[in-house]
């Protein structure tokens, strides 16, 4: 059992986190849609993903973790991730908020 172990302990600490910080740029914030078109694209990878706003972290592939931020416009996001895709997982989450979830406002 603990050669086990150490081997699970071992892969959690192989892949260091990736981190980008982004600013909510779309006039009405994360609301609804925008919460679930970020959840959807943070399902899509094995990583673990955090989204951090005022030092309240939350789980990015939850829905109502990514809404229960309240980040408006000007918003600071912390994106978090951690996993054997975590940099593809980042950017393409950074992308999505950069480009305003898709919303012309």
């Amino acid at each position: 059992m603990e050669p086990e172990a150490k081997e699970s302990d071992s892969e959690k600490t192989s892949f260091s986190p990736v981190v980008r910080e982004v600013l909510v740029q779309n006039k009405l914030g994360i609301h609804a849609r925008p919460a679930a078109m970020f959840v959807k694209i943070a399902n899509r990878y094995e990583s673990d993903i955090k989204v951090e706003k005022d030092g309240e972290e939350v789980n990015g592939k939850s829905i109502m973790g990514v809404m229960l931020l309240a980040a408006s416009m000007g918003s600071k996001l912390k994106i978090t991730a951690v996993g054997p895709d975590a940099q593809q997982a980042v950017e393409a989450l950074v992308n999505l908020v950069n480009n305003k979830f898709g919303e012309n406002q």
